[in-house]
């Protein structure tokens, strides 16, 4: 089983917030395979399970606010028993520019405290991620920034980023190595 992770903040005030553009890319593909989210008790999360190419894909979306994702995200991989380097997170970042991506393999969390969690609870760094770029305001307070809505033409630039973050699922989905996958991207944004 693979898990498709996005990080954000649950409720309809942070649908559309910086901080929840891994939120923006899992509602993206699971409403272009026509499927749903269902919010499930026992994980504090929002997932979509399903077979993709026969390959049982699950998304996910923990409800537990950014701060503590990393609880929904051990729950689930300890209850399906999900393997460390099946699981692949997209998640903003503040140290890019608005819709730029950056694929790693590992590396720390950068300050981000949804990154910071799940390390802290999974007790290793080796998972991949797609961080997405939110760029920065200097003039307001972090946690206003993050917060805030993208702007009309920043949306533009971050629909090219969630469509660019569709092919990288489908392209962890089937198993391409995601060196490949990080040198496609990487250097195409």
């Amino acid at each position: 089983m693979k898990l498709v992770i996005g990080l954000g903040n649950p409720g309809s005030k942070y649908h559309h917030t910086r901080h929840n553009v891994g939120f923006m890319v899992v509602d993206q593909y699971v409403g272009d395979i026509q499927q749903s989210f269902k919010f499930d008790n026992k994980f504090n999360a929002e997932t979509c399970l399903t077979n993709i190419k026969n390959e049982k894909v699950m998304f996910i979306k923990p409800s537990t606010y950014m701060n503590l994702s990393g609880e929904a995200i051990y729950k689930i991989m300890k209850y399906y028993d999900v393997l460390i380097e099946d699981i692949i997170v997209f998640v903003d970042d503040i140290n890019l520019d608005t819709a730029k991506l950056r694929l790693r393999l590992s590396g720390g969390h950068g300050g981000h405290n949804g990154l910071k969690n799940m390390i802290g609870l999974l007790h290793t760094n080796e998972f991949k991620r797609v961080r997405i770029g939110v760029g920065n305001n200097p003039n307001l307070q972090l946690d206003h920034y993050v917060l805030s809505q993208f702007g009309k033409e920043e949306m533009i630039d971050i629909s090219i980023a969630i469509k660019h973050s569709q092919d990288i699922i489908n392209q962890f989905i089937d198993d391409i190595p995601f060196s490949d996958i990080m040198t496609r991207f990487n250097t195409q944004t």
